[in-house]
């Protein structure tokens, strides 16, 4: 299991190398994490939904993503509160204290998942989430050191050293640990290291002697590099010369699977913009509405920043417009939830640039799916995480055909404005190169994404080869 001092430690990016690691010498591994709080989601093979981190860390195993790499996802849709989903159907929201109480009832859930796991596979990579060190929620803990108890499980503890305190960091998480839990550490590794690595060889030194727990090694910062976040924005762009697109994204405050866009961010030809909190909307060329785990909340929050306003007048100097699953249903005439689904009951007025209105429905879908957009007729496929049932004139004119019969989305007559329920539309080449000429550019670059994702776990694995006591991570993973 790998746990870590802070979030973003590296978690997530570490369980991806050393599972690709194993892969490459012939050993069946599998990703596993047992509580995942996040916004980014995905799709697995048997229609259920994990954290996005997990749906990537099974393709560096080789894998189709399943809901027992990841049992419990938990989606805030207040600051307060989140939906709670089992095995990757959504079975209730709370708030965070009778959440407390549930995580005994969320840990069978957990047991079962990891039990059928490591009854297929010999290894099972395990990822921890936050800090096992966050006194308030070691209670009942199922994350982090509460499960590693309760299988018996070795973990290694990762620090971030680009954020400064690396040894405090690791020091201060084992002092607050119990005893056996710190018996269960049984390796550090330091991340994200610029320069030479002698500079840090006294501090290591000083590090295993303080506690006794080995440094399997020191992983290097690495430029130009790729993994999808699971839930922080990623606002890295390299730079770009030549024509380019200008794409701005709107940050709601529960905005969801935001990793649609990091194709748009790698592209050489796209300047894409997140805007925030406060500030204005600039002229672009495309406008982007993302997903959103409270739609109505969001909507009433764009309203706020005053971007409703910047939006009409974009489309009046001829911008495009596209919505993505809650940024579709935002461009209807009306949104309501009459169940409370997404925070109080009730009915919003849409934006009312396309003919229709979208109904939240208890049963959320969840399909991978594929087809043809409206646009040159190009191949396309995705997923769809949503409870919105859409209905209205405007869906005569569908934004893509798909492939089980089914339309999605809508186009509107003008051409100017298109909202889809499909995530995942800029990762396939032949869609993304033809929403970026709707979008007004004019010679487009074909990218091949899944190439690029591919290429970086491969990067990954090479660092663990290069930089990590590979000797003594065989032996923890039983080998």
């Amino acid at each position: 299991m790998v746990q870590g001092t802070t979030s973003d430690a590296g978690k997530s990016t570490l369980v991806t190398a050393l599972c690709r690691w194993l892969v490459r010498q012939g050993v069946a591994v599998v990703p596993f994490k047992p509580q995942n709080m996040a916004l980014n989601s995905a799709v697995t093979a048997d229609g259920g939904e994990i954290g996005r981190a997990q749906a990537v860390q099974a393709q560096a195993c080789q894998l189709a993503p399943h809901t027992d790499m990841n049992p419990v996802l938990l989606k805030p849709n207040s600051d307060t509160g989140a939906q709670v989903i089992i095995h990757g159907r959504a079975v209730t929201s709370m708030n965070a204290v009778a959440y407390h109480d549930y995580k005994r009832v969320a840990m069978q859930a957990v047991l079962e998942s990891h039990q059928r796991l490591s009854a297929q596979y010999p290894v099972v990579m395990v990822e921890g989430a936050g800090s096992p060190a966050e006194i308030n929620l070691r209670a009942n803990d199922i994350a982090n050191m509460g499960f590693a108890e309760a299988v018996d499980c070795p973990v290694i503890l990762i620090a971030d050293i680009d954020r400064g305190g690396v040894f405090a960091h690791l020091v201060g998480t084992l002092e607050l640990l119990s005893e056996s839990e710190r018996a269960r550490v049984k390796g550090f590794v330091i991340n994200r290291f610029r320069g030479d690595i002698a500079l840090l060889q006294n501090g290591l030194d000083w590090l295993e002697e303080r506690t006794g727990v080995p440094v399997l090694g020191v992983l290097p910062y690495l430029m130009d590099f790729h993994l999808e976040a699971e839930d922080a924005i990623d606002t890295r762009q390299t730079a770009k010369t030549g024509e380019r697109l200008r794409v701005l994204v709107p940050v709601l405050p529960r905005i969801s699977n935001h990793t649609d866009f990091d194709p748009l961010r790698l592209h050489p030809q796209v300047e894409l913009t997140f805007i925030g909190p406060g500030q204005p909307i600039p002229p672009a060329d495309l406008i982007i509405l993302p997903g959103s785990k409270s739609v109505r909340p969001d909507l009433a929050f764009l309203r706020a920043q005053g971007w409703e306003e910047a939006i009409r007048r974009h489309l009046r100097y001829g911008g495009k417009l596209l919505g993505i699953c809650g940024g579709l249903q935002m461009l209807g005439r009306t949104l309501a939830d009459p169940h409370g689904l997404e925070g109080a009951a009730g009915e919003s007025d849409g934006l009312g640039l396309l003919d229709f209105r979208t109904v939240l429905a208890p049963e959320k879908q969840l399909r991978n799916v594929s087809g043809q957009l409206a646009l040159e007729d190009a191949p396309v496929s995705g997923y769809e995480i949503h409870a919105g049932v859409t209905e209205g004139p405007a869906l005569a004119n569908p934004a893509v055909h798909l492939s089980d019969g089914r339309t999605d989305g809508a186009v509107s007559d003008d051409g100017q404005v298109m909202g889809t329920y499909l995530h995942g539309l800029f990762e396939s080449s032949a869609s993304s190169s033809a929403l970026l000429r709707w979008a007004g550019l004019r010679e487009v670059q074909s990218i091949d994404y899944h190439a690029l994702r591919e290429r970086d776990i491969e990067r990954l694995a090479d660092q663990v080869e290069a930089h990590l006591d590979t000797e003594k991570l065989r032996a923890l993973c039983g080998l």
